[in-house]
């Protein structure tokens, strides 16, 4: 079996149709080439991934933040690399876009990181993020969280060790520095980011809880490595794609948590006006109908598998 999510050359005379869809990682790396900046939002599960890709965004985040929110855990190394795998191929097998997999810190040291690579290119991921926390890691914009670094050495072996595990050139790797969340200065966090860059990083995500975006600008600014950036602005909404573009190495913004809060700013307000209200009257105007539920479950494809296959 071909791997997930990649085109499959056909042979002539075979009888088979060729893919329409060019591999995924290829896509990811022609998309920001094509645009500049590539604007991928955060998902948790097959239909939150569907809506996304009807919004029009250019890629997929499977985000550990919002799998590990909807499981009603903390962001804190508690789900299983099986369990965030599980969800990553169920996205891929309902959607076109590439999905850019958020591993924490790689699940381990180098060793771990060579099994999750090959898992994660598997499953149909187009590019892995890794970042420099100690495992187990706590989310990065919790309040008075624990926030401690690997050493720099190390964390270049676990990077080395995914750029040599990849099978396809195209999978990115990137690199994440959480240096200003840990509360060192720009010269640190960009000492870091080239020493990963080293290691064979093919992308720096510069991370800031910071909630005006200078810190980010300045990073930006005096960056020269030979890779470019990717960012999260949750923590800094005004930074609008103009401005991002602006700076000129920026080339992906991944929109982290977007997806989950979202849902469920919806369902607490619907399910408080349900009691408020004594019963779903009023509610049930407010919210799309099942009708625009089945049609995302695309019923419409098993009626027609009824009419043809159930004599």
């Amino acid at each position: 079996m071909p791997p997930a999510n990649r085109a499959v050359a056909v042979a002539p005379g075979s009888g088979l149709v060729a893919s329409p869809y060019v591999a995924f990682p290829m896509r990811l790396r022609a998309r920001m080439a094509e645009t500049g900046l590539v604007h991928i939002m955060a998902t948790q599960s097959p239909l939150s991934a569907i809506l996304v890709q009807e919004a029009g965004f250019d890629g997929l985040w499977a985000s550990g933040f919002e799998l590990s929110a909807l499981d009603g855990l903390a962001d804190m190394s508690l789900i299983s690399m099986t369990q965030h795998l599980d969800m990553l191929r169920a996205i891929a097998g309902c959607v076109t876009l590439p999905i850019v997999a958020d591993t924490d810190t790689g699940y381990g040291n180098a060793i771990n990181v060579i099994h999750a690579v090959r898992e994660y290119e598997r499953a149909g991921a187009s590019a892995i993020v890794i970042e420099d926390k100690t495992f187990p890691k706590v989310t990065s914009l919790a309040v008075g969280g624990r926030q401690e670094l690997l050493r720099v050495e190390e964390f270049q072996g676990k990077i080395a060790a995914a750029v040599a595990t990849r099978r396809d050139p195209d999978f990115l790797v990137i690199a994440r520095t959480e240096a200003p969340i840990a509360g060192f200065g720009e010269a640190k966090a960009l000492r870091r980011a080239q020493a990963y860059v080293e290691a064979g990083a093919d992308m720096i995500l510069i991370h800031s809880k910071n909630g005006a975006p200078f810190e980010i600008e300045n990073f930006s600014r005096a960056w020269v490595g030979s890779v470019p950036v990717v960012i999260v602005p949750n923590a800094y909404p005004d930074l609008e794609a103009e401005r991002v573009k602006a700076l000129g190495n920026i080339h992906m913004v991944i929109y982290g948590n977007y997806g989950i809060r979202a849902g469920a700013t919806c369902m607490q307000q619907t399910f408080r006006r349900i009691i408020a209200d004594g019963g779903v009257q009023n509610a049930h105007k407010e919210i799309l109908p099942v009708e625009e539920i089945f049609r995302l479950q695309k019923m419409h494809e098993v009626r027609v598998a009824e009419a043809r296959f159930l004599r």
